[in-house]
């Protein structure tokens, strides 16, 4: 983590902590992944910086702001979106549909894995508001996820406290890591997907 970006959430606290995760959940470019912001808010908490339990509300408050906003962008939106959008955009309204009726029919568990998922989270949200994924089956699953994520998170980086500068090392290497598998899968399904057999209409 940059020094910037901690003395930015030292600074500023919880103020910081939200913005920051609330601005990455609806798709702003962050300098540093959320996970790591939970990790570093519950290392503060372990230092008596700032409160485990505010700091709790206070991330999952964000994430879960975030990921509401952006659903219903897309839920209300999503048709207009879909209209309008580029022609070279590989999306049908047939593929749409199917994708909607999957996920209502036993898909939803696709939605919570997703929302656990580092580096698709926000994904998730974008495409349960454009298959138009009802809210009162998004709606408690992205509060569940929310409050999963957000609590693991904080709670490991107070648990690893006193080991903080051992750990961060190791943090550092994890998240590149992840950042590979994630370009490996999307990877394999932009070649998947144009491998496939054009639709006909």
């Amino acid at each position: 983590m940059s020094s910037e970006i901690s003395h930015y959430i030292m600074h500023y606290g919880y103020i910081a902590i939200f913005t920051l995760i609330f601005i990455q959940e609806i798709g702003i470019p962050n300098p540093i992944p959320n996970e790591l912001v939970l990790l570093f808010s519950g290392y503060l908490t372990f230092q008596k910086t700032l409160s485990l339990p505010i700091v709790l509300i206070t991330a999952t408050t964000a994430d879960l702001s975030g990921a509401i906003l952006l659903y219903f962008t897309f839920y209300y939106s999503g048709a207009f979106i879909l209209s309008h959008k580029p022609k070279w955009l590989p999306v049908s309204m047939a593929k749409i549909n199917k994708l909607s009726a999957e996920m209502s029919t036993g898909g939803l568990w696709t939605i919570f894995l997703g929302r656990i998922t580092p580096l698709i989270r926000g994904y998730v949200s974008v495409i349960s508001g454009l298959i138009q994924v009802k809210p009162k089956q998004y709606l408690p699953i992205v509060l569940v996820t929310a409050t999963m994520v957000c609590c693991s998170y904080v709670i490991a980086g107070y648990l690893l406290g006193p080991y903080w500068t051992v750990a961060l090392v190791q943090i550092v290497k994890i998240k590149y890591g992840l950042l590979g598998v994630g370009a490996l899968v999307v990877i394999i399904l932009v070649i998947r997907h144009f491998r496939r057999k054009p639709e006909t209409p």
